[in-house]
């Protein structure tokens, strides 16, 4: 727990976005699906040269670009930073719901809470979105568990209004958080993620043995192919906690269960790179990934 915030979180943003991009690469875009299996059963690094990351790392950017600014979530900012990069590059792999949110946000960011309520026939997002970008908050606020849970909460509120997508951002924040603290357990984050399906995943996956085969407790969990927090958090968080200090194994792991494969990467990146940030990673995969805003490629 000797990190400063900015620390924590910056490291857990690199995992989350070397997740993103290793985990994107395994889309058919890429690879056959069969082949896709092989290889990642084989632990056979991908190919491509450059591994570009998605809206999972643009969005999470937006999360870190208002805590640097502010030491808090700040909705309107939050929603003006979410815009922003969408509008810089909106070809990064957004969500329909956010292609239908974010450019009127751009525009009218101070209506975020009627906007992101509005989505979906007035249910809001139950999506992965929240859940996906917000494991630097978590390990920014790693010493306030309360916080954390607050503080995710209002993150998720700006573009996922339904209780199931702020369920799933709470959950992997405080993942993050324990993760920084090398702490991490289910069990603990069961305890601080408000009743939701979400939370009843999670129990499955506490209960779920981590010797249990990747691609079994994606059976079991659900890989994000439904793009649901419900469908998507547990199984990602239960790679985290079978690997807590190990990033590769972890993201292996959790391609091996395919479906919604960069967010569920990116889950997983986040929350162990909290801890371990990307010390141990192979410097080809450093270097393949798509450098982050102000950094240099290669640079933790």
């Amino acid at each position: 727990m000797n990190a400063t915030p900015h620390t924590a979180a910056r490291r857990s943003l690199e995992g989350l976005a070397l997740g993103d991009a290793f985990g994107e690469r395994w889309f058919p875009l890429f690879r056959e699906p069969g082949q896709a299996y092989e290889e990642v059963r084989a632990r056979r690094t991908p190919e491509e040269p450059e591994w570009h990351w998605t809206d999972d790392t643009a969005m999470a950017l937006g999360i870190l670009r208002v805590l640097d600014e502010h030491g808090e979530i700040r909705s309107t900012d939050l929603a003006r930073a979410f815009a922003l990069g969408y509008g810089a590059d909106p070809a990064r792999g957004y969500g329909y719901g956010m292609h239908e949110l974010l450019p009127r946000l751009l525009q009218e960011p101070e209506r975020w809470a009627e906007l992101a309520r509005g989505l979906f026939g007035g249910e809001g997002s139950l999506g992965n979105g929240a859940a996906m970008r917000v494991a630097p908050l978590g390990a920014w606020f790693h010493a306030d568990l309360p916080r954390v849970v607050e503080q995710a909460t209002r993150s998720a509120e700006v573009t996922h209004a339904h209780p199931e997508g702020i369920a799933g951002a709470v959950a992997v924040a405080v993942a993050a958080a324990l993760s920084a603290r090398q702490e991490l357990d289910l069990e603990r984050v069961v305890a601080l993620t408000p009743d939701s399906a979400v939370r009843e995943g999670l129990v499955r996956a506490a209960e779920l043995p981590l010797a249990t085969e990747p691609w079994k407790a994606s059976d079991v969990l659900g890989n994000g192919q439904q793009i649901r927090a419900d469908d998507t958090v547990p199984f990602a968080l239960w790679s985290a906690a079978r690997h807590p200090a190990d990033l590769v194994s972890a993201l292996w792991t959790t391609a091996e269960g395919f479906g919604d494969v960069d967010t569920t990467c990116a889950i997983t990146g986040g929350v162990v790179a909290a801890r371990t940030g990307v010390d141990g990673v192979p410097e080809e995969w450093l270097s393949r990934r798509e450098p982050l805003p102000g950094r240099a490629r290669n640079t933790p």
